[in-house]
């Protein structure tokens, strides 16, 4: 027999116990009369667990650090930042460099600054998996590596001329990509790690997605391997669990927060004006910071406003497409959705809502990327 128990429930039995509990991992376990091992932490926020009996009653026990004894599982706690609740289970021990964007309904776009392209509409997200950083060069030429040595081509457009990636430093984010590799790229990422890939060149998906520029592209939603992050999926990590907000933390920027150039025109921009001060260490060409040097958002994201924009999946279109999981305008079209700023552009191009777009062939050096994987 199995029980179930709200993640939210199972959180506040321990109020007043652990009030102060530590943000990051901690282990906890289910405590009964009879010896239960937790099965499963579903998305819709239940947990499931063995050996249960009608009517008696359990507890639930929390360490900071496993003391010894049997079925502890480890959970990571959403960080205290800007407000957003703190005491909010998320996963269990989610993939190293991943953090889980919870499922749930919020407003994409918005109208503060009267942007044409973003009017706001009720979209629903299910819950995924998000890298915490950019693409990093070390990680990009890790599964470039792999890639080239399993039957992966790369940098072959004919239009913009072939380019190789690059970055500034190794722990800098990959820049100079353009969106047809970026897919590549997820791919043998997927491959790599044992994963489903999500692309595919034929309806029947059969054929991964491995060379060329294929203009006409077939994902797998319903695998779990690594993929670019759909619009509507980019602007909900972004938000970080805000609503209404310019920035992942605010209606106000400033150069402590994000990598972008500074223009204190902006009423919301509290400077100082010109390029950040750590993008330019080393050089202004590009002036992209390591990943990670700014704080994160309310989801554990880093660098979702400014330092490089970030590719998406859908095909740029207006206007937004609510509903459910929505997957952009069906193509082809003539351009890919950029989101996020970048180190050379100023405060405007950082806010949530501002929408960008690219030809797929193209790439610079304010370009990059981050992956998504479903549960």
């Amino acid at each position: 027999m199995k029980t179930k128990l709200s993640a939210f429930l199972a959180l506040a039995l321990l109020a007043g116990v652990h009030q102060a509990a530590a943000q990051g991992t901690r282990f906890f376990r289910i405590s009964g009369p009879t010896a239960t091992t937790i099965i499963a932490f579903n998305p819709d926020g239940t947990l499931v667990w063995s050996n249960a009996s009608p009517g008696a009653t359990y507890t639930v026990q929390t360490v900071a650090s496993v003391p010894g004894g049997t079925n502890w599982v480890d959970y990571v706690q959403l960080p205290t930042t800007n407000a957003v609740n703190t005491n909010l289970l998320v996963d269990f021990n989610p993939p190293a460099g991943l953090a889980l964007i919870p499922s749930g309904s919020f407003t994409i776009g918005d109208t503060l600054d009267g942007e044409s392209d973003a009017s706001p509409t009720n979209v629903y997200v299910s819950a995924f998996y998000m890298d915490v950083n950019l693409v990093s060069y070390s990680q990009w030429q890790t599964v470039y590596s792999y890639a080239t040595n399993h039957g992966y081509g790369f940098f072959q457009n004919t239009v913009y001329g072939a380019y190789a990636a690059a970055g500034k430093g190794a722990n800098h984010p990959v820049q100079t990509v353009d969106w047809y590799d970026t897919v590549k790229w997820s791919d043998a990422r997927s491959a790599q790690a044992g994963l489903t890939p999500v692309y595919y060149t034929d309806a029947g998906l059969t054929q991964v997605y491995t060379n060329g520029e294929a203009t006409t592209l077939y994902p797998n939603w319903a695998v779990s391997g690594y993929r670019l992050p759909t619009e509507a999926e980019w602007e909900k990590a972004a938000r970080g669990g805000l609503s209404g907000q310019r920035f992942p933390w605010g209606n106000l920027i400033g150069e402590s927060q994000a990598n972008y150039y500074g223009n204190t025109n902006l009423s919301y921009d509290l400077g100082p004006n010109g390029y950040n001060a750590i993008g330019s260490i080393g050089g202004r060409t590009p002036a992209t910071s390591p990943v990670g040097s700014f704080p994160a958002n309310g989801y554990g994201l880093y660098d979702m406003a400014g330092n490089l924009f970030e590719w998406c999946w859908d095909w740029y279109g207006t206007p937004y497409a609510g509903g459910s999981d929505p997957h952009g305008p069906t193509g082809p079209l003539s351009y890919r959705g950029l989101r996020g700023g970048s180190w050379s552009l100023d405060a405007n191009d950082a806010r949530c809502a501002f929408r960008s777009y690219g030809n797929p062939l193209n790439a610079g050096s304010s370009i990059g990327f981050r992956c998504v994987r479903r549960l």
